[in-house]
């Protein structure tokens, strides 16, 4: 009995005519996807790297359509019933060859058609219990995500409230002790008062006495630094005398040293002048001798 023809084979197709590429290479792509799911049929077209994988993948996304929009259906239950390439019009060109010759160009065609269909009931039941396990799994995994955080949340928030608390005690504390220290030293204060006052007391007039000299000894205290401050004044004048009586007497010297210095030189010009003077007196005597004879 012969099986099904191609074109009477049940299900919702989409079929592309007179694409350019051979049959023979649309086949090998048609062959991964062959029966295989509408999501698996697609991941398995976009991880070949081919052509006709690209090709295919639009015809099947033309086929998904058409059964959803013309027929109603789930594009969740379909699979891909039926898939094949037809060859259709081959276009004969020539190309020029050495010695005059040409050579036959065969550029082929063909007719892609994909056919999903609703899967059978025992793959169908497969498929929803699959669904519903895996929604079941990823609803377990999204509470216990969100009870995790929830934990977390409540681990931080006790955290946080532990952190305060100790922050709080460690503050009272403080101020505790601060008031303790303040009520410490005022009851020091008061008890070195009180020794005070006892010792003054059992000290009588010889406590009196001390504070006599103590006063005394602080009064010639302050004063010793005034006396030292009008020594130095008297010290400060008599210097200042010194040095106003040092230029006076610096002056006369200062006109003696002149006065000898003209008197060195007119001496040193005087010379010639003398000298002639004895000669004429020289010549005076030897004439008062001659009249002597």
């Amino acid at each position: 009995m012969p099986g099904v023809k191609t074109n009477e084979r049940p299900g919702t197709r989409a079929v592309l005519r007179h694409y350019r590429m051979s049959a023979t290479k649309a086949r090998q792509v048609l062959d991964l996807v062959r029966g295989q799911e509408v999501d698996r049929a697609h991941e398995v077209l976009r991880a070949t790297p081919r052509e006709g994988a690209r090709v295919v993948a639009k015809v099947l996304e033309s086929a998904v359509s058409n059964a959803r929009n013309n027929e109603g259906l789930d594009p969740d239950e379909l699979y891909v019933s039926a898939c094949y390439a037809d060859e259709g019009v081959t276009v004969k060109r020539f190309r020029p060859r050495a010695r005059g010759r040409a050579t036959r160009v065969r550029k082929r065609t063909c007719h892609i058609t994909v056919i999903v269909s609703v899967l059978p009931e025992d793959r169908l039941a497969r498929r929803r219990s699959r669904q519903a396990a895996s929604s079941t799994a990823l609803r377990s995994r999204r509470v216990a995500a969100s009870r995790r955080e929830e934990a977390a949340e409540a681990a931080a928030h006790e955290a946080d409230e532990e952190a305060y608390e100790d922050l709080e005690a460690e503050e009272f504390e403080q101020t505790d002790l601060a008031e303790g220290g303040l009520e410490t030293e005022d009851e020091t204060a008061e008890a070195e008062l009180a020794e005070d006052e006892e010792a003054e007391a059992e000290a009588g007039p010889e406590a009196e006495s001390d504070a006599e000299l103590e006063a005394e000894s602080g009064a010639e205290l302050e004063a010793a630094p005034a006396a030292e401050d009008a020594v130095a004044a008297d010290t400060e004048e008599t210097e200042e005398e010194e040095e106003a009586e040092e230029p006076a007497a610096a002056a006369p010297a200062k006109g003696r040293r002149r006065v000898g210095r003209s008197r060195k030189a007119a001496k040193a010009e005087a010379p010639p002048a003398q000298d002639d003077e004895a000669g004429d007196d020289t010549e005076d005597a030897g004439d008062g001798a001659e009249e002597s004879d």
